[in-house]
């Protein structure tokens, strides 16, 4: 079965984080974009590995919500 799940990347000087929020724990790196989608598709893989039928459908049935806000900074 195929799923679509969600990935959180962020950049700093160092390159790329990158998490997936469906899988609590689940991250890597990368020192550009590509390199950091190629190790967390490893990753969900690996996490994914570990755990039985009905805990895959449990963690990649949630809905995450996600939106933008405005904050304000002193």
């Amino acid at each position: 079965m195929v799923y679509k799940v969600n990935v959180v990347f962020t950049e700093d000087e160092h390159g790329y984080f990158v998490y997936c929020p469906e899988l609590p724990g689940c991250q890597s790196q990368g020192d550009n974009f590509e390199e950091a989608r190629a190790n967390i598709k490893e990753a969900m893989d690996l996490y994914l590995s570990t755990m039985d039928k009905s805990e895959i459908e449990e963690a990649l049935n949630k809905e995450i919500l996600t939106t933008t806000m405005e904050v304000k900074v002193a």
